[in-house]
């Protein structure tokens, strides 16, 4: 019985198993959500099409909040990386978010409170997402003096002004985006963020050939995420704005090449895009 111990990697397995058949019966037996309600459709953004078609089992609809918003689930669901990717995040911060730190999406698990409690005095978080039903899950995970302010926004027309935040973050919502709407994500987070300060991108990357994984898990994903094998055979620099706005100050790559950190600088007046 020793190899059915908590963390076991035959353990891990069989819920594994356990956890994609759950995703598979969620997108195949629930209902999909009627359209956001028309009492709020003239003060909030329309959810994307894109959005309701493809996840609405996994973000849109309310029990799928119940399902998701469970830290064990969240790290199954990254192969035990969440903590690992969620300190990765922290650390390249230092631990400390002076001025203003734009999320963009809310993110399942409890990354936000913890980059919450990084906030610098007198800095604040901010996150923008276009689920309403996202917004109000994430506020119930954070406390009533939480240096946090919401925002119901699309994130490839992001409602700030030019140069308006220190720092930005992707935390696993490129992959889930149809190409078009990725490069404007892309494009529009750079817009937001001031000279000199960053955009730090966290999802999927193309895995080495000998991640075995490589070859189970991405016909999973194909069959739940269809945009996410964009991310499987490119790198994100693939869709970033060609206009030399920004400067790459590192990348690190996770679990045999799954994942990615990538840290990016914009860039000063005058200067060009390059990478180090």
């Amino acid at each position: 019985m020793q190899a059915l111990r908590p963390g076991s990697p035959i353990l891990k397995g069989i819920l594994l198993n356990a956890n994609v058949r759950t995703l598979l019966y969620m997108k195949n037996n629930f209902d999909a959500p009627v359209s956001t309600c028309v009492a709020v459709k003239k003060v909030l953004p329309a959810i994307p099409q894109y959005l309701q078609a493809h996840y609405w089992w996994a973000y849109v609809h309310p029990r799928a909040v119940h399902v998701f918003e469970r830290q064990w689930l969240v790290n199954l669901i990254l192969w035990g990386n969440y903590k690992r990717l969620c300190n990765a995040v922290l650390h390249d911060y230092g631990h400390q978010l002076p001025g203003r730190t734009l999320q963009i999406a809310c993110a399942y698990g409890d990354l936000t409170p913890r980059l919450a409690a990084c906030v610098a005095p007198g800095g604040s978080l901010e996150i923008a997402d276009i689920l309403p039903i996202q917004l109000e899950n994430l506020a119930g995970k954070l406390g009533p003096q939480a240096p946090i302010k919401l925002h119901c926004m699309d994130s490839a027309a992001l409602g700030f002004a030019d140069a308006s935040f220190d720092r930005a973050l992707l935390f696993f919502l490129l992959h889930e985006q149809p190409q078009a709407v990725r490069e404007r994500t892309l494009a529009e987070a750079l817009r937001v963020v001031r000279p000199g300060g960053t955009l730090t991108i966290v999802d999927y990357a193309p895995p080495s050939r000998f991640n075995p994984l490589r070859y189970f898990w991405k016909p999973v994903l194909d069959r739940l995420e269809p945009f996410a094998r964009d991310l499987f055979s490119e790198e994100v620099t693939a869709w970033l704005p060609k206009d030399g706005s920004f400067v790459s100050l590192g990348k690190q790559r996770f679990f045999g090449g799954m994942y990615q950190m990538l840290t990016l600088k914009v860039a000063e007046t005058g200067k060009t895009s390059a990478s180090r």
